[in-house]
């Protein structure tokens, strides 16, 4: 018996919308990694990329746990010499709300050439307001 494996052509995509208003960040971006790779889809295959698009918006209003908001710090670095910045979770929330959602997520993705493909699928947006309404992205409910 042989084990079927997916093809580009047999991959069918969804477009879905994710509301992130009042979600928990950690288990957002799990959830929406899983939903990016294909896991939640019988023909799921780990070499190939056959995850879904997702739209997520209101990612301003996204909830840190605790007191993650002041004591989380987001490193990252310039590539000179001495270019290590730090910013609070607070402070990235302020500038660039998207961000936090879109590194949380990125990064519980594979750091490879398949990794990317998946990131290139996602969209975060910081209000209510989207510019994929042509795609008709289905509306999900992701568990608080």
């Amino acid at each position: 018996m042989s084990t079927p494996s997916i093809k580009k052509r047999d991959i069918e995509r969804k477009w879905l919308l994710v509301d992130a208003d009042g979600l928990i960040l950690g288990r957002a971006a799990s959830r929406i990694a899983h939903i990016l790779k294909g896991k939640h889809k019988p023909q799921y295959t780990a070499h190939a990329d056959v995850g879904d698009h997702v739209v997520v918006i209101n990612a301003e209003k996204i909830r840190l746990t605790g007191n993650k908001e002041e004591k989380k710090i987001y490193h990252h670095h310039t590539g000179y010499t001495g270019g290590l910045k730090s910013r609070s979770a607070a402070e990235l929330r302020q500038k660039h709300p998207e961000d936090l959602l879109y590194n949380a997520i990125r990064r519980m993705l594979p750091r490879s050439p398949l990794g990317r493909d998946m990131m290139r699928k996602l969209r975060v947006y910081s209000g209510a307001e989207h510019p994929h309404v042509a795609q008709k992205p289905e509306t999900i409910q992701l568990p608080l």
